[in-house]
């Protein structure tokens, strides 16, 4: 596995956030490869990270889920991986402290290209569906909360996001009507 630092939109290094690229070995029979290996982990920096849930999403074309993001003490890291189809995934820095706060990731995720994405606490993450389906699974460290839980507007014109896609996009009603970074108070961000 390789990990590659990211940068946002305008440029910036987002600290603590990896696209990984695992070591595929593909022959006539298919492929093989290490999903998930803590000793490759602990060689990134992240050993103290330790996983309990495993989440699993299908979607179809124009589904758009997020900006989702836990608070303390119940905030989440994810190990995102696209194993159906193609999503672009996108993670918003809300880290208040952080000199690329309320700055954007966007990165295609595909069956086709077996990238993962490590998201560290203090992000919000979403993505759209770009194929005709597509399956997500992602590892979290912590459990969902319902109190602890948060939404940020996937249209914030402070964010501006560039979607590969025109909207209007399939959103749950929750998504829709999520406010925007500037709306949210101090004690809905990190």
């Amino acid at each position: 596995m390789k990990t590659e630092n990211l940068y946002s939109q305008t440029g910036k290094l987002i600290k603590g956030l990896f696209l990984i690229n695992p070591a595929v070995f593909k022959d006539d029979r298919g492929f093989f490869m290490e999903s998930w290996n803590q000793r490759s982990f602990d060689s990134f920096g992240l050993s103290n990270i330790t996983f309990v849930q495993d989440n699993h999403s299908c979607s179809c074309k124009g589904v758009l889920r997020g900006f989702h993001y836990q608070l303390p003490p119940k905030q989440q890291g994810k190990l995102v991986k696209c194993i159906v189809g193609e999503i672009f995934d996108v993670v918003i820095d809300i880290r208040s402290s952080s000199s690329s706060f309320g700055e954007w990731v966007g990165v295609k995720l595909s069956a086709k290209n077996y990238k993962q994405l490590w998201i560290p606490e203090g992000f919000a993450h979403g993505f759209l569906t770009l194929s005709e389906h597509a399956e997500v699974i992602y590892k979290v460290t912590d459990y969902w909360n319902r109190d602890a839980e948060r939404v940020l507007s996937w249209k914030d014109p402070a964010i501006s996001i560039q979607w590969p896609l025109k909207a209007p996009f399939k959103l749950s009603e929750k998504d829709s009507n999520a406010p925007f970074l500037s709306e949210l108070t101090n004690d809905d961000i990190f």
